[in-house]
């Protein structure tokens, strides 16, 4: 502890210099097992701390338990205390956790030491507190006007992978920290294609002004293998994922496991062809000549944010050979649909017949398209157009609260048991970001799902109308197969005994003594 007034104010300017020597020398925090310590920090901790001071903007993959949150307190308590007029706004998640590293923040500036607390406390409420010096901070949910109406110093979003809606809050907030404002966002991974996943992605490409900071659980040095198998234990594949590995595609609850992704990923091909008015349409094997293929098709308007999207997979391999996606009107998508499936050998053209598939549907049928997919309106079940006239059948697939779980359902079973094979990256990108979400199966808000549905519904139709009705015809060529005719005469013969012959059965009449012929049938049973 300096002495004299001197060494007081040598120290209290190097700590303002030096954020890390201040947190080191000077910080206390909480232990759940130790109480009140000094912040001793580890290495990756003052280096997070040095690239907070250092950079603008900094976003943080971190695991549990390292002490981030921490490390983030002690920062803002720095800034706040060696800095006048300082403008911070902690959101997270829900307030309240905001709201504790708020707390976190007042209780490292309440334990200085009473000549470092330059500035004191002079506004104290429970999710905010005000220093003499006008540098503030608040904690605040992740509300749509969060912050909006202030300029800010630095915004912390806590948790920023699990706020919901994070790219309208951060449309708001930015131009907050227009005026040389900062940023720290630190999460755990939380699946792909949220903000926090593309803002991390991005700054690793220098695509943005974020600098990034990886801490996986082993920057710790008091962890080892011994104790990450330990922890690891009881844990599923996606929580070590997102607890520990800092792994956005095994994290998050996308509707295939991320094991099953990371093996989608490494079969990604480059299509041989790029073809097509838009060079959309991608192909990776040309039509065998003894191939039987199916063609799914999903349509939209040609103008809106979804596309028309169209899948071919051989049908006895499951193997991805051609995929179009792209902005395309319904009038001009039908004969798209009739050319791709007609050089597929006649393709099994299954198309969903929502309000604008009925469109391409009738247009089809104008064309004279002889391989439509028609099905029973009540069971679903697949049949061939004269059944589909006599039986009240319905052309394309019907998309519903009872079909979509079961076709989506199949979809996830295929890749899981390794039947289907994909080769499409767009395909790939849009099943990294097909979540669960409120137990729905959806894509991402501001991401597509259309080859997903659209491989869905084919995956289905394969494994349950084509294969069913594959099993229906085995079974009768095999009934028919057991029922056979002979013409052979049965030989009562001997070997050895050539002459001999067997007797005549007896007769069932005989003449009687009236000299007509009598019935003994009734006596001769059989």
């Amino acid at each position: 502890m300096p002495s004299s007034k001197q060494e007081i104010m040598a120290e209290i300017i190097r700590c303002g210099k030096d954020p890390v020597y201040f947190c080191n020398k000077y910080a206390k925090i909480s232990h759940p097992m130790r109480g009140l310590i000094s912040f001793n920090m580890y290495d990756f901790q003052e280096s997070a701390l040095e690239n907070f001071k250092d950079n603008r903007f900094s976003i943080i993959l971190k695991a549990r338990q390292l002490g981030i949150s921490t490390t983030v307190a002690a920062y803002v308590c720095w800034m706040m205390l060696f800095h006048q007029d300082k403008n911070v706004l902690v959101v997270a998640t829900k307030l309240g956790t905001a709201a504790n590293l708020v707390k976190k923040i007042k209780a490292i500036h309440k334990n200085l030491p009473s000549w470092l607390k330059i500035s004191e406390i002079t506004v104290d409420n429970r999710n905010s507190f005000e220093l003499g010096n006008g540098s503030q901070v608040k904690a605040s949910s992740t509300s749509g006007d969060a912050g909006r109406s202030e300029a800010l110093s630095l915004l912390v979003v806590d948790e920023a992978a699990f706020v919901d809606g994070m790219e309208e809050l951060w449309a708001g907030l930015y131009p907050t920290l227009s005026t040389g404002g900062r940023c720290i966002a630190l999460s755990t991974p939380n699946g792909v294609g949220n903000w926090f996943h593309k803002t991390y992605v991005e700054a690793e490409e220098e695509k943005n002004d974020f600098s990034t900071v990886r801490l996986p659980w082993n920057v710790h040095p008091e962890r080892d293998q011994s104790w990450f198998d330990k922890e690891t234990k009881n844990m599923s594949r996606r929580e070590i994922a997102q607890e520990l590995e800092c792994n956005f595609n095994a994290s998050g609850e996308t509707v295939v496991h991320g094991d099953d992704l990371r093996r989608l990923l490494d079969s990604v091909e480059e299509p041989r062809h790029r073809t097509g008015f838009d060079r959309n349409y991608w192909i990776w094997d040309e039509p065998q000549e003894s191939g039987q293929y199916i063609l799914t098709a999903d349509v939209a308007r040609g103008d809106g944010s979804d596309y028309s999207v169209a899948q071919v997979f051989d049908v006895t391999t499951m193997t991805q050979v051609a995929e179009y996606q792209g902005k395309i009107t319904p009038d001009m998508f039908a004969p798209q649909l009739y050319s791709m499936a007609s050089e597929y050998n006649d393709a099994l053209l299954i198309i969903e017949n929502n309000s604008l598939g009925i469109g391409v549907l009738s247009r089809l049928q104008d064309m004279s398209y002889k391989n439509l997919y028609y099905s029973i309106k009540s069971t679903h079940e697949y049949v061939d157009e004269a059944t589909a006239e006599a039986m009240n059948g319905v052309a394309g697939f019907t998309m519903s609260m009872k079909t979509r779980p079961l076709v989506i359902g199949k979809f996830e079973e295929f890749v899981r048991n390794k039947l289907i094979n994909i080769k499409s990256a767009r395909l790939v990108n849009e099943v990294k970001t097909f979540v669960w979400h409120n137990g729905r199966p959806q894509a991402m808000r501001s991401y597509n799902d259309d080859l997903v549905i659209a491989t869905a519904i084919g995956c289905w139709v394969r494994d349950t109308a084509l294969g069913a009705n594959k099993r229906e015809i085995e079974y009768k060529k095999a009934l028919l197969s057991g029922i056979t005719m002979s013409n052979k005469v049965l030989s009562t013969k001997i070997e050895g005994m050539h002459g001999y012959k067997p007797p005549k059965p007896s007769p069932r009449t005989f003449k009687g003594d009236d000299g007509r012929m009598h019935d003994l049938s009734w006596i001769i049973k059989g």
